[in-house]
């Protein structure tokens, strides 16, 4: 497992980790899931008025703590703490420090039917239109070569304890054909096997994935999580596989983006991309665009209100004259 968190880290990251296993907490490495538990919770919505949902909050550091704990107990991916704090140490946060937790989403540009999943985003919405309400989740992705496929499907097969069956491009690094349920199984508890060949929506035994691309395109859960959406997730449920970086929405009357990085590099001009679907909006007129290239610049995956003052005045050139 070391060998494995080793990959996906930063440099920086990966060299303090090597340096520092010994002395590490056992619960940084072992991902003690039973640790974790989580609840359904409902956000309400409403087309077009209300497409912001959520609210962020802050704490202080405790000592002991890891970006990763953090993220996790708030039902937030890895990415969405590391796109706020860049700089600041995953596994040794100075203590103290109070931080935002980003438990705040613009909902994706969709139909909003049942499962929609932003893959720039790294996250899942689960959408019940009869009652207007929306449950949502961090994931893990397939990693680059292993992208997670674009598409529109369906949920065609539940399996709990699920066996893999690995692929053949893998077997000779897993010494094994098939893999039986258990704590070493990359499947977790729970697969939900969706219309796109081998692909599905599951669990992981390697919780510090979520938030990373990190899978052979499968879409990896905290273990807390699939345990609430597998009873829930009907065979026959449709799933939409988006790859929105950038998203408009409206909460009080007010205008917010929420940019997030081109993780599979598809978008050759990512500001241009961004206006273009700002022009196909119903905001376009509102928007301070200071405020936009600033939050675009950023792709810190934060909400940011960008409306634009009365008079069209701009908020960033407000402040400067200010200074």
């Amino acid at each position: 497992m070391v060998k494995k968190i080793w990959k996906q880290l930063p440099l920086p990251l990966a060299a303090i980790f090597l340096l520092g296993m010994v002395a590490m907490p056992v619960s940084v490495l072992a991902d003690e899931d039973e640790t974790f538990t989580a609840t359904v919770r409902r956000y309400s919505y409403q087309i077009p008025d209300q497409t912001v949902i959520g609210s962020a909050s802050w704490l202080k550091i405790k000592k002991g703590d890891t970006l990763l704990d953090i993220a996790r107990r708030h039902a937030l991916g890895f990415n969405e703490v590391e796109l706020l704090y860049p700089k600041m140490e995953a596994f040794i946060p100075p203590v103290g420090t109070r931080i935002m937790v980003p438990t705040i989403w613009v909902l994706p540009p969709s139909q909003h039917q049942q499962i929609i999943i932003n893959v720039p985003e790294l996250r899942l919405y689960f959408f019940d239109k009869s009652k207007g309400s929306v449950q949502t989740y961090p994931i893990g992705i397939g990693d680059e070569g292993w992208e997670t496929p674009l598409g529109s499907f369906s949920i065609v097969e539940k399996r709990p304890n699920p066996t893999w069956y690995i692929p053949a491009s893998l077997q000779e690094k897993y010494g094994m054909a098939v893999m039986p349920p258990g704590p070493e199984n990359p499947l977790g508890e729970f697969m939900m096997k969706f219309s796109a060949g081998a692909y599905g929506v599951h669990g992981t035994a390697q919780p510090w994935g979520v938030g990373r691309l990190v899978s052979h395109g499968c879409i990896r859960c905290y273990p807390e999580h699939i345990r609430i959406l597998y009873p829930q997730v009907a065979v026959g449920t449709k799933l939409e596989i988006i790859y929105e970086p950038v998203k408009f929405g409206k909460l009080n009357g007010q205008i917010y983006v929420e940019a997030h990085p081109d993780v599979y590099k598809k978008i050759p001009d990512y500001v241009q991309y961004a206006r273009q679907k700002l022009a196909q909006s119903p905001y376009a007129n509102q928007v301070d665009a200071g405020r936009l290239s600033a939050a675009l610049k950023l792709q810190n995956g934060m909400p940011t209100n960008i409306t634009q003052l009365p008079g069209g005045e701009s908020a960033l050139k407000m402040v400067e004259v200010v200074q």
